[in-house]
């Protein structure tokens, strides 16, 4: 295997422009996604071929970059490896999701798992249980959103568990998560939502207009 390297252009027209739209939380190298997917491709292909350490610590390189974009190389390894991870692995890579936080790497990182515990139904209480009731709103927003896709999969107990704890949260991306979650079940079990926002009339104005997004038209 080689050495891990810097292996995305420069591109200043676009940099300060991703940049300004993360609200300049981290600096870009101005590489748009379709790019970036595309020469990342070969890396990810062989990354298939390393061990779990090999695998950890060239995640590891590519998310201590200064550029997001690297950072998102370094989840990208991990999602295209997800197959093959155990439980315990994934715990190991929570260190990573801790660091460099905003919404479009939590939400990543999230796929990441929530993809993980559909193909492994057994362990989503345990997984769950890393992202509920942490001190650190963006893991909880994780755990609000684990099962995002689950559809008829989908754990309502767990689901509703996760929302109830942060019903009161005065935080913009919880509250939003809360709605995301609501309003993407909906499309499998409306009635289940709508009892459930009926019931629940402490629902921010925020999560209750996006999670009944869909049960208003009928």
């Amino acid at each position: 295997m080689k050495e891990p390297s810097r292996f995305l252009p420069f591109e200043p027209e676009n940099a300060q422009k991703m940049a300004t739209y993360m609200k300049n939380h981290f600096p870009f190298l101005g590489v748009a996604a379709p790019e970036r997917k595309k020469l990342e491709r070969p890396l990810l292909m062989e990354s298939k071929n390393w061990d779990w350490s090999t695998l950890q610590q060239i995640i590891q390189f590519y998310y201590g970059q200064p550029e997001r974009e690297y950072h998102y190389v370094a989840i990208d390894l991990a999602e295209r490896n997800k197959k093959r991870l155990t439980a315990d692995q994934l715990n190991e890579l929570l260190y990573l999701v801790a660091q460099k936080q905003w919404w479009d790497s939590i939400d990543a990182w999230r796929k990441v798992y929530g993809d993980w515990c559909f193909a492994h139904q057994e362990t989503l209480p345990e997984v769950f249980s890393w992202f509920y009731g942490h001190e650190d709103f963006w893991f909880r927003r994780m755990g609000i959103n684990l099962q995002l896709k689950f559809k008829d999969q989908t754990n309502t107990q767990l689901l509703q568990q996760g929302i109830e704890a942060d019903l009161a949260t005065n935080e913009f991306f919880i509250q939003k998560a809360i709605g995301w979650s609501l309003r993407e079940y909906s499309k499998t079990d409306e009635n289940w939502v709508r009892e459930f926002v009926e019931s629940h009339q402490e629902l921010s104005p925020l999560a209750f207009r996006e999670g009944s997004k869909y049960l208003m038209k009928q």
